[in-house]
This record gives structure tokens, C-alpha cells and sequence, in this order.
């Protein structure tokens, strides 16, 4: 009898941390995010300071990008760009993201 190949686990994704800053809290949340079943890649970018506040960490999706989104977290006066390599639509990372905040 033939044996039943197993199914290799679903890939997880990377997180790449080419900067020494990030805004407090936000790389748990981009870590639990890769986990995600689709999310290929995701990458802090430029921080900057913005003009409203935000008293928790907030990630909204931004624009499309070629394979993916730009994400726009902010916590306090602190902006920060975050790229998404990614198979989901905007609705199911919208989701996504909603979920990992709520946990």
C-alpha cells in the first residue's frame, strides 16, 4: 500500500528588520502577522512623526503596491510605513490585521 505524503506546513512569513527604529509594539504585531497564511514579506520602513494622535498602535492599509500593500502604523505622534508582500486582497489583509491587533 502506498504511503500518504504528508503536506509540508504552510510557509510562514518573514519579517525584515533593516532599521534599528521601530515605533513601540509594532514588531510583535508585524511577527504575528507573518504567520498569516499568504503574507510572504513584511518591511518597516520610513518613520516619520505625524500631526494627529493615535493612543494605541493603529496599522491601516494604505495603497497598492506591486505584490502587495503599504500599510501605515502609528502609535502616539509616530508614523511608520510598512510594505506587505502578499497573496491576500485588501479585505482579507484588512482582516488580518484586525485580528492580530485584537489578541
Amino acid at each position: 500500500m502506498p504511503q500518504a505524503r504528508k503536506q509540508p506546513p504552510p510557509e510562514k512569513g518573514r519579517v525584515v528588520l533593516n532599521h534599528s527604529t521601530h515605533i513601540d509594539g509594532l514588531i510583535p504585531v508585524l511577527e504575528r502577522l507573518a504567520l498569516i497564511e499568504g503574507i510572504t514579506t513584511l518591511t518597516p520602513a520610513v518613520i516619520s512623526t505625524g500631526k494627529g494622535r493615535s493612543p494605541q498602535l493603529t496599522l491601516r492599509v494604505s495603497v497598492p503596491i506591486i505584490g502587495g500593500y503599504k500599510i501605515i502604523a502609528r502609535r502616539g505622534k509616530t508614523v511608520q510605513e510598512v510594505f506587505v508582500i502578499t497573496k491576500l486582497g485588501q479585505p482579507q489583509l484588512e482582516q488580518a490585521i484586525q485580528q492580530v491587533l485584537n489578541k
